[in-house]
């Protein structure tokens, strides 16, 4: 579940006046996954709060790569057991006894359902249309006076067994993960009273009850849904995928006329004398789970991204094949327009102008397009006939710093991608720089890169008004800082290059390292010079 789907709070307080307590929490929400992990390290244990730390991380580490094949409770057990065993044997090694104890709270939410486990007394609320149920089962003594005893814990004997549970999710659902130092003081109707508020709320709540003064380190995990995640409708219909689709075909009142792509999956196609584009899904979807996974997820980003810089998408609700629809751009791609010849000065200026607001645009949403290139813009003329851009590509849209493969077209990714780092904006602006450098110049600034080829980016880029003496200064230093091959002297992020490509006065010179002196500081001694020699005829006049 993305971020927009739900929203994820986490807080924690020491006990007393301490500046650090024994608890410990954290909460990744991934693409397609969000996991929230609540870890109260036991007081009495010398190590509690490195046994909280370490099986947080742990889990969310496993559970983020765990094997395909594996159901998602075989993998909660699992990984649940292995961090048990870590930290008991290790306790039996370094100390001789248990000392690397904690409680654990564990949710994992996968599309609709919510999968939770727990060991120990920290717990799993849910809250559903004004009703506050929990989920988890307390691991602790039931005699009067001894409910604080723990009768579970991670790390406190060789075997371990979770409680266990799964749900359906629904709209507005909230579920609360906290230490008992949450519960043990506000109690469930408080709790109940103020869930609609945020986990730091709750935490301070319970904190300003005592003055202050907690007796114990209390937490809070608070999630909510926002929404229910449409891929899981998306991915379940009962829709039919052709191996072939060809002209002539009519799909759902959709005449199929033009093939875009070599695949024949992307058509032009008419309904009641209107043209769109029909996008079907890849025919490995028939077989393949993570090609399926991969098209539901371009149909969701292309349907929730509604914004001038891309086409508007529907998906029609009576469908009976795997596909989207688009509306249809009038044009031809940037790669096409620019053949003949360059772009000018100032649809340059434009076409950054644009891809940084689109990224821009994007980014607000935690996400980046991850294929910047001319192949993915087509140049148009509006209702003004003004010329303008549109992205048409959905398919590689994914969450920022998600995807560490090299996942792109090879030619417009950032160095740094074909080391394993992730999608981010430097990386973006790299792909940006290269589409300009490209439409201003039909050249490439690395030269073609092939796929699988490990390319050097240890030589100088050739300045783009040396190819096209049309491009400014100002300009020229633009793009080549954008494609920087070091992080450290690319632009940062897109507000700072969008500053200086809309304040042409304000662009600072962009130099090589092997730049000479006098090419560095050619203004300032052409204005030296010019001095000297008007000191000096002036010096021969008064002789």
């Amino acid at each position: 579940m993305s971020k927009k789907i739900i929203e994820a709070s986490g807080f924690s307080l020491a006990k007393g006046k301490e500046l650090k307590g024994d608890d410990y929490f954290a909460i990744k929400v991934y693409d397609a996954i969000t996991i929230a992990v609540v870890c109260d390290g036991v007081g009495s244990a010398e190590y509690g709060d490195e046994a909280a730390k370490r099986t947080t991380h742990f889990l969310i580490n496993s559970l983020k790569n765990r094997p395909t094949s594996w159901s998602m409770e075989k993998s909660i057990r699992h990984f649940i057991d292995n961090i048990n065993q870590i930290l008991y044997k290790e306790s039996m090694v370094d100390y001789g006894r248990e000392e690397l104890l904690t409680t654990l709270t564990l949710v994992v939410i996968e599309g609709n359902r919510l999968y939770g486990a727990n060991v120990g007394d920290s717990r799993i609320y849910l809250f559903r249309d004004g009703e506050l149920t929990q989920l988890s089962e307390d691991h602790s003594m039931n005699e009067e006076g001894m409910e604080n005893v723990l009768t579970a814990a991670i790390g406190l004997k060789e075997d371990v067994t979770p409680y266990y549970f799964e749900n359906n999710l629904q709209a507005k659902d909230r579920i609360l993960l906290c230490s008992d130092g949450l519960y043990n003081e506000l109690g469930d109707d408080l709790l109940q009273q103020s869930i609609h508020m945020n986990a730091s709320f709750l935490v301070k709540k319970a904190s300003k009850k005592l003055k202050d003064n907690l007796p114990d380190d209390t937490t809070a995990v608070l999630l909510e849904i926002k929404e229910l995640d449409k891929r899981i409708y998306y991915k379940q219909s009962n829709l039919l995928v052709w191996q072939n689709y060809k002209e002539g075909d009519i799909i759902d009142g959709y005449l199929l006329k033009k093939s875009l792509i070599q695949n024949n999956r992307t058509w032009v196609c008419e309904k009641r004398g209107q043209e769109y584009v029909i996008k079907f899904a890849p025919a490995e979807v028939i077989d393949d789970e993570i090609e399926l996974d991969l098209f539901v997820k371009e149909i969701w980003m292309a349907k929730r991204l509604k914004a001038g810089f891309f086409p508007k998408v529907a998906i029609p609700k009576n469908r009976t094949h795997r596909y989207y629809i688009m509306t249809l751009v009038q044009g031809v791609s940037l790669k096409e327009y620019t053949q003949k010849k360059p772009l000018s000065v100032d649809l340059g200026v434009e076409l950054g102008i644009f891809l940084l607001k689109m990224s821009q645009y994007l980014i607000k949403q935690d996400l980046i397009h991850g294929d910047i290139k001319p192949e993915n813009i087509m140049v148009y003329r509006s209702k003004k006939e003004k010329i303008s851009f549109k992205m048409v590509d959905f398919g590689s849209i994914t969450e920022a710093y998600s995807n560490v493969t090299r996942a792109g077209t090879p030619s417009y990714l950032a160095p740094e991608r074909f080391r394993q780092s992730p999608v981010n904006e430097q990386t973006e602006i790299y792909a940006i720089g290269v589409t300009l450098y490209e439409a201003m110049t039909q050249k490439l600034p690395f030269g073609e890169i092939e796929p699988f080829q490990t390319p050097s980016f240890d030589k100088n880029v050739k300045e783009p008004s040396k190819i096209n003496s049309k491009i400014p200064e100002w300009f020229n230093f633009v793009i080549l800082r954008a494609v920087e091959p070091h992080t450290e002297r690319r632009y940062q992020n897109y507000s700072e290059m969008q500053y200086e490509i809309t304040h042409p006065q304000k662009v600072k010179p962009y130099f090589y390292d092997s730049t000479s002196f006098f090419k560095r500081h050619e203004m300032i001694i052409y204005k030296i010079g010019f001095i000297l020699m008007t000191a000096l005829n002036l010096v021969q006049f008064l002789n």
